[in-house]
């Protein structure tokens, strides 16, 4: 091998394991109490021993011994690691079996109305089922379950209590509530016997676009501050009731609207920049406040409209984020510390959209036992 090509692949090696010491110092520099980055540290470390000892021997000229460490491969080992390491950091498996709460299949034993009924989908990627495989988005699973993935389900879905049941999607990935009113605004005036089930996922996309790539903006605040987001944040309620106001507007007939709170991977603590395999987060130190500032405006909303009612997607996902098998954490979930979130951190996993459905379906389970018009089975017990 010609000299000029040695140090050529050399220069390349150093290259690399600079690009990694900007990351290895970033990621110790906002939590110097996550262990696998020291482990990154050795790894980086080691990286530039092996690259230091295959210079020395080259400028001595003397060739290694058959029994000698390859320098070489071993800064080459260091950096796959330090790939893995900068990539894949999932923190859990997802686990099998069924997620999330149970849904009594009592109330889905007779048909619950002969009327018309539009179950239309709005909102960001969550509604669309971006993450899960086909036919298992918890839209899909609402409206039919997948009776060979989820046994124990078989025969709980609207299709079966709601014959005359039409889906219409209008969910869109990677928009925000802004295009959502617009979404809303733009649907057309079903007739007096049509009867909505509306489900809408908003808000989320608010808050984690542009990733912190950006400066933030209403729509696209990750990163801003309390005082940046607070006037976004008062902007935000007024479009929930907007949303909220023009939906009844839709259905003469009358409707259901399903209003999801937003979930987070963090598992309340916040550290945003320890989330994620694919995304390399900024910290956001008023993340946690802006968060629940926006859950807050989506309970708010539930409680003064009468044909809102709040879906705890957020309570549903606590303990399967990022501390999932942290032991110490308030939301633990010792019988089942798996983790439910998608590679792009925004969605959640197929077992996550399995909870998604179980906790969507038990609230319209509540909101139509009570409406009139519709014939939902009670519960036993007191």
């Amino acid at each position: 091998m010609s000299y000029n090509h040695i140090m050529y692949r050399s220069g390349l090696l150093l290259v690399a394991l600079l690009g990694f010491s900007v990351a290895v110092a970033s990621r110790l520099w906002r939590t110097p109490l996550a262990w696998w980055n020291w482990v990154a540290l050795l790894l980086l470390l080691t990286g530039f021993g092996a690259l230091a000892v295959a210079w020395r021997r080259r400028a001595r000229n003397t060739p290694p011994k058959w029994y000698s460490l390859r320098p070489g491969i071993l800064c080459a080992g260091s950096l796959l690691l330090l790939s893995s390491w900068f990539v894949a950091r999932v923190p859990a498996p997802m686990g099998t079996g069924p997620a999330g709460p149970e849904v009594a299949a009592v109330a889905f034993a007779r048909t619950w109305s002969e009327r018309p009924v539009v179950l239309l989908s709005l909102g960001d990627s969550v509604s669309t089922g971006y993450g899960a495989p086909r036919g298992h988005g918890y839209f899909e699973l609402i409206r039919e379950n997948a009776d060979e993935t989820y046994p124990e389900m078989a025969g709980i879905e609207l299709a079966r209590v709601l014959p005359n049941l039409r889906p219409v999607r209008k969910a869109s990935n990677s928009t925000n509530s802004i295009e959502h009113l617009r979404e809303i605004t733009a649907l057309p005036i079903y007739g007096p016997e049509t009867f909505g089930i509306v489900w809408l996922t908003t808000g989320g996309i608010d808050l984690i676009h542009y990733y912190g790539k950006a400066e933030p903006q209403e729509g696209a605040m990750y990163g801003a501050s309390w005082q940046q987001a607070e006037p976004w944040v008062a902007n935000f309620r007024a479009r929930l009731d907007e949303m909220m106001l023009a939906l009844k507007e839709k259905f003469p007939g009358g409707c259901a609207v399903m209003l999801a709170t937003i979930y987070e991977p963090t598992d309340g603590v916040g550290d945003i920049e320890n989330a994620g395999p694919l995304f390399w987060l900024p910290a956001w130190p008023d993340g946690k406040r802006v968060h629940g500032a926006f859950n807050d405006a989506l309970r708010d909303c539930a409680a003064v409209h009468d044909h809102v009612h709040l879906v705890d997607m957020h309570g549903v996902m606590l303990g399967h984020g990022i501390h999932c098998q942290d032991r110490t954490n308030e939301h633990y979930n010792a019988d089942d510390p798996t983790y439910w979130f998608y590679v792009n951190l925004e969605d959640p996993n197929r077992r996550g959209y399995d909870a998604i459905r179980r906790v969507f379906l038990n609230g319209i389970v509540d909101a139509l036992r009570v409406e009139p018009g519709f014939d939902v089975p009670a519960l036993p017990g007191p």
